[in-house]
């Protein structure tokens, strides 16, 4: 009986230190996703570029040449370009990057999640993007001016169906 009464004793003091333990860390350390007096921009979105290189279409020739299960009337390569992406926040340059399409055949979206501490105020927010082949300037640009308040996070995203960038 006593050894009994001692693996319940064990048991409840083995409990009570893990539940001790689990209650000290569900509110300790303390953790802010904001720094004190700051704010927060982050810049998210996904987006394929257009393909690389143009539809072609193939001869009689080329096509009886294929073998009969990949016979088609267009060979289509599946690159894509890279995004160029800039984000200034008043003539600040916070981002300038090339994003490269995903997947082994650069078929795929390009991606990106970046997070920007930024000073509370009156901000102007410049975004700039590229997604075609041109050599210079931006397809889509978008241009603000932002009342930034302490602990505020602002996202910003990009919908083309919706118009372009958005501010969330």
């Amino acid at each position: 009986m006593a050894v009994q009464a001692g693996k319940i004793l064990g048991q409840a003091l083995v409990y009570g230190a893990f539940a001790a333990i689990v209650g000290y860390l569900s509110a300790a350390p303390s953790y802010g996703r904001i720094p004190t007096g700051k704010a927060l921009i982050t810049l998210s979105f996904t987006h394929a570029g257009v393909r690389r290189f143009e539809c072609r279409r193939l001869s009689p020739e080329e096509i009886a040449a294929l073998p009969p299960n990949m016979r088609r009337p267009e060979d289509c390569p599946r690159e894509r370009v890279p995004l160029l992406v800039e984000l200034r926040l008043d003539d600040i340059a916070l981002l300038s990057a090339v994003l490269q399409p995903a997947g082994v055949a650069r078929d795929g979206s390009s991606s990106v999640y970046r997070k920007f501490v930024a000073e509370p105020g009156r901000h102007q927010l410049d975004i700039r993007l590229r997604d075609t082949a041109r050599a210079a300037g931006f397809d889509h640009t978008f241009a603000v001016a932002v009342d930034i308040t302490r602990g505020q996070h602002i996202v910003i995203d990009f919908k083309p169906e919706k118009g372009g960038f958005l501010l969330l």
